[in-house]
């Protein structure tokens, strides 16, 4: 029977947090999201300062909350949304790094700086899966997919496949390279954990990544053009919510 007390990271109660909620990697960038894009955002959850915030976004309520970095923070905090918070559907929003070199597969050299990702589905060095026994591809919901392709359709800096969750930051260049061999969009932490867990719930889970680097090459978007296209990104992830409650409606 469910009660109305927090998880052990979470201090929110039942019904303080949205059916949808975004999540960045960064607690800090939920506040960013809380204080430039929802109205009347409040703070549920502070606890070891991963920031949780819900607030209405074109009348729509949304809650925005961080992850943490890498696959074991995003497993945890996902897992208890779903599953402790009754949330309906998670839409990860983070920064992402392109494996464009001389060497890479064609979907590699695809990506520019800027471009946003949206993830299909992943390929991945981390034994999640198989830790838990689950016996589950990972991949994006339909539903959500099927929106993010509706509200993209005259973007032509979206691109849609497959990513690489890695279970490493500081990952050698031979490795990059050899990853960067397969047709994949760009390498990050967190969204096998994401989707796996959304699989595993019966919930929807979709992860959209700004490309803020290319690994390979050494080369950086400059900080003052990140948080620009970062704000496209967030803007996306908040019209996708607010579909989805429309459809919910």
């Amino acid at each position: 029977m469910k009660i109305n007390t927090p998880t052990p990271h979470n201090q929110a109660k039942l019904g303080e947090i949205a059916k949808t909620v975004l999540m960045p990697g960064d607690p800090l960038r939920a506040k960013y999201i809380a204080e430039n894009f929802l109205e009347d955002a409040k703070l549920y959850n502070n606890v070891r300062g991963m920031l949780g915030y819900t607030g209405k976004y074109k009348g729509v309520t949304i809650s925005v909350q961080g992850s943490g970095m890498g696959v074991p923070s995003m497993a945890i905090y996902s897992k208890e949304l779903f599953e402790g918070y009754d949330v309906d559907n998670i839409i990860r929003i983070g920064s992402a790094g392109s494996l464009d070199n001389d060497n890479a597969c064609d979907e590699c050299k695809s990506v520019d700086l800027g471009d946003i990702v949206i993830a299909e589905d992943v390929i991945t060095d981390s034994n999640y899966i198989e830790a838990n026994e689950y016996d589950v591809f990972p991949s994006a919901s339909e539903k959500l997919l099927n929106l993010a392709k509706e509200e993209c359709k005259d973007l032509s800096n979206v691109k849609f496949g497959t990513i690489y969750t890695s279970d490493t930051f500081y990952k050698s260049h031979n490795l990059l390279e050899n990853v960067s061999k397969n047709p994949v969009l760009c390498v990050e932490m967190e969204t096998l954990a994401l989707y796996t867990n959304a699989i595993v719930a019966n919930k929807n889970a979709l992860a959209l990544f700004t490309v803020t680097d290319k690994l390979l090459r050494g080369i950086l978007v400059p900080s003052e053009d990140r948080q620009t296209g970062l704000n496209q990104m967030i803007k996306l992830a908040l019209e996708i919510a607010v579909k989805l409650e429309k459809e919910r409606e």
